[in-house]
């Protein structure tokens, strides 16, 4: 039986106390690491679960009002009634014209509307009050009343946030979710039909908004918009009209 030999203790490497305690504490964050990348993980998949299912529940919602509209007017017209619709609650105003020589009660209403550039376009609740502010600032403005497709395509394409007072774009539904999610808001599917359907913090979701910024309409505009749009010209309310110039500058 060969002899067992023994290394001197000169000849061991000591490893120092701190750096053992080094590597113990990185190993105790990587696993604390990984335990927090599972579980954000599982938390995502739960998240886009619910997501999934409340878009779902909009697509009806959107499918049984227009169902509902199509079988009012064909029991108006089998009736020899008019089917009158309701009265619109939003409003998209871009605005169009007029930099200098603004008469300041204009000017201030367009601040209010954050109106502050030219083909700058924002939602507004329709209210009284505000369909007195859109009448006074008529000859700088286009607006009208947008459907669940210009809605949609909006926030999709040109929607930015307002993210410590910086325009920040929406790609994620976490930036969304960080700032309307105490409104029950998380995604971009519950922003739309907040928006769209002028639900109760709408005001809240409006103003997180930052107002989009739009191109020169495809083809230009019809005049030098001097004139009303019912005249042949560009500006006032082009009601569901609106869709169409939405889609030239969007």
């Amino acid at each position: 039986m060969a002899p067992t030999t023994s290394v001197p203790v000169k000849d061991q490497v000591l490893v120092p106390e701190t750096l053992l305690k080094k590597r113990k504490s990185q190993e105790a964050a990587r696993a604390e690491r990984r335990a927090d990348a599972d579980k954000k993980k599982t938390a995502n998949k739960e998240k886009r679960a619910v997501i999934f299912k409340r878009a779902e529940s909009y697509v009806a919602e959107y499918r049984d009002r227009q169902r509902q509209e199509i079988a009012a007017k064909r029991a108006a017209r089998e009736s020899g009634n008019f089917f009158v619709e309701d009265e619109a609650k939003l409003v998209f105003v871009v605005r169009i014209k007029g930099i200098n020589k603004i008469a300041p009660k204009p000017r201030k209403i367009l601040q209010l509307l954050r109106l502050l550039q030219i083909n700058s376009g924002t939602f507004v609740r329709l209210t009284k009050a505000t369909q007195e502010m859109l009448t006074i600032v008529n000859p700088y403005i286009a607006y009208g009343y947008p459907n669940l497709k210009s809605v949609r395509e909006l926030l999709y394409k040109r929607g930015y946030g307002k993210v410590d007072k910086m325009r920040v774009p929406l790609t994620d539904n976490q930036i969304i979710e960080e700032h309307l999610g105490k409104y029950g808001i998380v995604c971009m599917e519950d922003l739309i039909h907040e928006i769209y359907t002028v639900g109760p913090n709408f005001k809240q979701a409006n103003n997180f908004l930052w107002p989009f910024k739009l191109s020169n309409p495809t083809g230009g505009f019809r005049t030098r918009k001097f004139k009303h749009y019912i005249q042949g010209g560009d500006t006032g309310n082009r009601e569901e009209n609106i869709n169409g110039l939405i889609r030239q500058m969007n």
